[in-house]
């Protein structure tokens, strides 16, 4: 990303329409915004910020003057929905009896959840270790890649994201978490797959044969921020190369495993096994941070090291709410809720499309869907359309300038989600 792009809605949020959004936010609301402001660092990504919630559930957020918004984002975190009862429930009755538990002890929701965990994955990925959010286990997974292979060097997404700590920020391809930070010589950038899935294959496959000191490749098995989808064949391919190199495969799927996809985890859908996966933001229900990596029972190898080492490792309210966030999605059949979504989402937004010349394209799958607007220079648009729907109850999130970025939680209702295309209708219409 380019300086020049550094002020699109997302980034730092200094767009003309962000003004005129805070010109008629009322007096309280300004007063916390600017209270935030001045005690909290400024950061992209996340300042200024957009308003002042007070609560949230379900499928809503809401601000301090009581107006609900139908959030389709989330920060990736509200899968079964916010202040999920089933799962409050758990962590209370859990808080009362074990709040925390120190490192050097085990308790029995961290193992039950363990176990519950792990029989979603094939029997090869059997082994777990917890951390209290994303990037931790980025970090966890690329120091049990050096232990397993003995080499330093791997090799991502071009423009990927995949945490923001300096070893996560080393493994993605972001310019905007990598500026001011210096070279990353461990890291080689291979492109996104895109419209010649295979060439993409074909590149990483060339990388490996040149580079022998490359012990791992990560990647989003889907990419979340603008709903990238990779060909079945591109992910059998990759699978062939890691393996016929003798590099480990590692998926992040943070911000999409649990459901997100239609199935448990995204890799299913392509009919491979990675070698190491990294979880998190829904893990914990949107009530406690909570994440982790599950890898095979044969890279199990690193005991006389610590791989995450974190006073939160394995915390009794998170495994209560991850424990509790499985069981609700297998009691209300969550996954099979969203293949049905799914063709709603995808015809209406097929309607959308043909009605308004602007969208150059829809695409997603599951709950993960993406409308992108025909050219980069339309983000002045995309500001409009998001600020218009924001005015009607509707919140999602703007990528790359010009693509709205839809993921609402799978608990959603159809009524609810007719009622966000009704506002998204209404945007374009006057926008679009």
């Amino acid at each position: 990303m380019s300086d020049q792009n550094l002020f699109v809605e997302g980034d730092v949020n200094f767009t003309p329409e962000r003004k005129n959004w805070y010109a008629v936010l009322d007096t309280d609301t300004m007063d916390l915004l600017n209270r935030d402001k001045d005690v909290f660092m400024h950061q992209s990504l996340s300042t200024p910020c957009l308003n002042v919630l007070a609560s949230c559930e379900g499928s809503y957020i809401t601000d301090i003057n009581g107006k609900k918004y139908l959030d389709f984002h989330g920060n990736s975190v509200h899968h079964v929905g916010y202040r999920n009862s089933f799962v409050i429930a758990r962590v209370k009755q859990q808080m009362n009896v074990l709040p925390f538990c120190p490192r050097r002890y085990t308790n029995d929701v961290a193992v039950t959840f363990a176990e519950k965990l792990t029989s979603y994955f094939p029997p090869s990925l059997n082994r777990v270790l917890f951390a209290p959010g994303g990037t931790a286990t980025v970090s966890m997974a690329l120091k049990l890649a050096r232990i397993i292979t003995g080499k330093q060097r791997i090799v991502s997404l071009e423009d990927s994201f995949h945490g923001a700590s300096l070893d996560a920020i080393a493994a993605g391809g972001e310019y905007q978490f990598k500026k001011y930070m210096g070279i990353f010589p461990d890291t080689v950038n291979v492109r996104q797959p895109g419209m010649n899935d295979m060439a993409a294959a074909d590149e990483l496959e060339e990388i490996l044969k040149e580079e022998p000191g490359i012990g791992a490749f990560i990647a989003e098995t889907i990419r979340n921020t603008d709903v990238r989808i990779p060909s079945i064949a591109y992910w059998k391919r990759v699978r062939e190369i890691c393996t016929k190199y003798n590099v480990l495969l590692i998926l992040d799927e943070i911000p999409i495993a649990f459901g997100k996809t239609g199935k448990m985890f995204a890799f299913e859908h392509y009919g491979i096994v990675p070698d190491i996966v990294c979880l998190g933001k829904s893990m914990g229900a949107g009530v406690i941070p909570m994440a982790g990596i599950v890898t095979k029972e044969e890279y199990n190898i690193a005991a006389e090291i610590s791989l995450g080492h974190f006073t939160h490792e394995k915390s009794p309210l998170g495994c209560a709410a991850g424990l509790a966030m499985l069981e609700f999605m297998e009691e209300k059949n969550l996954l099979q809720k969203v293949k049905e979504d799914e063709l709603f989402i995808k015809n209406e937004l097929e309607k959308l499309k043909e009605e308004f010349a602007i969208i150059g394209d829809v695409r997603g799958v599951g709950l993960l869907w993406a409308i992108e607007l025909l050219n980069k220079r339309d983000i002045d648009v995309a500001g409009k359309i998001l600020y218009e729907c924001l005015k009607n109850g509707l919140s999602f999130k703007v990528s790359n300038g010009n693509i709205l970025q839809l993921s609402p939680p799978l608990t959603i209702s159809g009524k609810e989600l007719a009622d966000a295309f009704s506002v998204l209708h209404h945007a374009f219409s006057l926008i679009g």
